[in-house]
């Protein structure tokens, strides 16, 4: 009995995995996709492409 709940055990366990891995990556693609539609990092114009360079490069004290 010990050596067949053992073998019903593996498979349970990579079922899970596998599930949860799967589900993982739908999310991601799903995010991507809403990312893309929305278009959260639009284009930058500019002004603001300056204001960041120099906040970037300016050291802080």
């Amino acid at each position: 009995m010990a050596e067949n709940s053992k073998s019903v055990l593996l498979p349970m366990v990579a079922a899970a995995v596998f599930a949860g891995l799967g589900r993982m990556v739908f999310q991601k693609v799903k995010a991507d996709r809403l990312a893309r539609e929305t278009r959260v990092a639009g284009p930058v114009d500019e002004k603001t492409r300056q204001w960041i360079s120099d906040v970037v490069r300016t050291p802080r004290h």
